[in-house]
């Protein structure tokens, strides 16, 4: 890795080399006290049960039109831990229009459960950070330009196509992804109940695997049984209305 590179984009040192560009693996951007912290916060009131798993969202829904009601995001999602000052420290969302997310839709999947091959869609700036807690799981990456279906929901058939490439999230970890890995790809989460065929040659972000995870998968034969693994997925809404006020694009 160039220096240069690095100092200019911190991102560039958790590149996922062998992926298209603009997907970066961030291991260990929690501590494991951390994520319990923030799975003990999770308030109990807001779950909305959904046919395959159930989610939060935080500070609330868009609006039909795609429009974010301009309100903080809670501080066990921002800063304890502090998460925005990592993202900054990085630069993951340096080029957003707010330069930092106001947005979290928090998942969680239980063994057997996940999602269709989805995108994100254009109601956010290309970047998703996605911080996994609680537990293992692999996400499947799809090309969408080589499918028919530009899946958006949990109804959706899938596009019928097997994935280009499988990323393995750890609990801790950071994934994200912005630029084409955000517009020409689609990603889903099989609903299994244990993972398979993992090794050097099918995970992407093998090698910046911790030495344990990759021991554990090798010694299971290339498997991993998962857990309830939740996920905090941060993102920059365009479209933010402030009350009383109209819609603004900037800070």
């Amino acid at each position: 890795m160039d220096h240069a590179d690095t100092a200019s984009n911190p991102l560039n040192a958790f590149r996922i080399c062998c992926l298209p560009e603009n997907f970066y693996y961030v291991p260990n951007f929690i501590t494991s006290e951390e994520d319990a912290s923030i799975l003990l916060k999770l308030p109990p009131n807001r779950w909305i049960s959904l046919s395959h798993r159930r989610l939060q969202v935080h500070p609330s829904q868009l609006s039909s039109s795609n429009t974010l009601l301009d309100a903080p995001l809670p501080a066990w999602l921002t800063t304890t831990p502090p998460i925005l000052q990592r993202f900054e420290e990085l630069g993951v969302f340096a080029n957003t229009p707010h330069g930092q997310p106001n947005h979290c839709l928090i998942n969680e999947y239980n063994p057997g459960e996940g999602i269709m091959p989805h995108e994100d869609g254009s109601a956010y700036a290309p970047v998703v950070a996605t911080v996994s807690l609680g537990d293992n799981i692999v996400l499947d990456i799809y090309d969408k330009r080589k499918g028919e279906n530009d899946a958006n929901d949990d109804e959706s058939p899938g596009n019928g196509l097997p994935p280009i490439a499988r990323i393995f999230q750890e609990p801790g970890s950071l994934l994200i992804t912005t630029g084409e890995a955000y517009t020409s790809l689609l990603h889903g989460i099989s609903p299994i109940t244990e993972d398979v065929g993992l090794g050097p040659d099918t995970v992407a972000n093998w090698d910046s695997l911790s030495e344990a995870t990759r021991n554990k998968i090798v010694d299971a034969g290339g498997k991993s049984v998962r857990g309830t693994r939740t996920s905090l997925t941060y993102r920059d809404v365009l479209k933010v209305r402030k009350v009383g006020i109209g819609i603004v694009g900037k800070r």
